[in-house]
């Protein structure tokens, strides 16, 4: 047992395509979902507090409590609901949940670091204030709201491992699975994807995160 290898790469080469890939793919697409799911309603809301401030603190407060849950025990209270059964459905719920304060806080961050001058000199255009949210603030806006993507993106990724107790899928299924049967190569395949998958996403959002921010990587080459 102690000169087994850690890693079985026989068992890694014969079930990649039936067992890794699909496991992989369903973790993709498990927080693919949630996380456009959660913009879907954080863009909309983050707006609103810029222009209603007294919603923020009762939004935040809100969800802030959400983000304190812990993930097992969400999972657990939502399976509880009536008509919630175990599966992706809930996963989603709370990896939604998850996702929306850092989204919403990102978003206002976002529209309220625009300056002012710039505002008012689109007023002066004769933009609307509907135009000047859509070609002005969300535009300037964008690179802090990339950066929640990132925030909320990555940390999807880490809970949606845990999802695999409820049946969700997703790489969480290998971890889970080699733990039952007390075979490191499923848990290290699992998991090392599954790191694999956060340090891709996030190096990958960082560059568009830089990209948004052109004066940035100017400045960065004059430093330079």
């Amino acid at each position: 047992m102690g000169d087994e290898p850690l890693i079985r790469w026989r068992w890694v080469r014969r079930n990649w395509s039936d067992e890794i890939l699909p496991a992989l793919g369903d973790h993709i697409v498990l927080c693919g979902i949630s996380v456009l799911i959660a913009l879907a309603i954080s863009i909309p809301i983050g707006i609103a507090i810029t222009r209603y401030r007294r919603a923020q603190t009762p939004v935040m407060f809100l969800t802030g409590l959400l983000y304190t849950i812990p993930s097992l025990s969400f999972f657990a209270i939502l399976i509880t609901f009536p008509g919630v059964k175990i599966g992706r459905t809930p996963a989603i719920i709370a990896l939604v949940a998850y996702s929306l304060l850092v989204l919403i806080r990102n978003t206002v961050v976002g529209i309220d670091s625009v300056p002012r001058e710039t505002i008012e000199a689109a007023r002066g255009m004769g933009l609307t204030s509907s135009q000047i949210l859509r070609q002005v603030e969300l535009p300037l806006a964008l690179p802090i709201i990339v950066a929640g993507i990132r925030i909320a993106t990555v940390s999807a990724i880490g809970i949606a491992t845990i999802a695999a107790y409820i049946n969700a899928g997703g790489l969480g299924t290998l971890i889970f699975r080699g733990i039952d049967r007390d075979f490191p190569t499923q848990i290290l395949i699992g998991a090392g994807l599954a790191t694999l998958l956060s340090v891709l996403v996030d190096f990958g959002l960082l560059a568009v995160e830089r990209w948004l921010r052109p004066w940035s990587r100017r400045a960065a080459a004059r430093a330079a």
